[in-house]
């Protein structure tokens, strides 16, 4: 078991102010923070809040492949985005820019908190949340 810790108000507002959306928990936003590795969990737990949010394990095991462009169909703005999948696991978008989630590149995109993994989908349509 973690030890707890408490914060006051303000401690807590300035670590959601600088944890990533979708990907950071307040010790994951600590860990970068004090310069700390990422701590990978023990064996048979989950793994740490930011791998688990990025798309490594899916490149690792065959689901998505290097070079893999995935889409975004914007219906309500009448866009579309597309993606491309890098050797790191991160997403390429069309600016150039390379965003290590989904939910960071869709955030980049929409220019407001998004949560990539239900937004992105294959070319054929299966939504990335699905090949979890």
């Amino acid at each position: 078991m973690s030890p707890t810790i408490r914060v006051d108000d303000q401690v807590y507002e300035e670590l959601q102010n600088r944890a990533k959306p979708f990907v950071d928990t307040p010790n994951s936003t600590l860990r970068r923070i004090l310069g700390l590795p990422e701590k990978p969990g023990p064996a048979g737990a989950p793994e740490s809040s930011s791998r688990e949010h990025t798309l490594g394990p899916l490149l690792a095991d065959g689901r998505l492949r290097i070079g893999q462009r995935l889409v975004w169909r914007r219906r309500n703005l009448n866009r579309v985005h597309y993606a491309e999948l890098l050797e790191t696991g991160a997403l390429r978008l069309e600016d150039g820019s390379v965003h290590d989630t989904p939910s960071g590149a869709a955030t980049s995109l929409a220019g407001n908190a998004q949560n990539g993994w239900k937004a992105f989908t294959t070319e054929d349509g299966i939504p990335l949340n699905d090949l979890r």
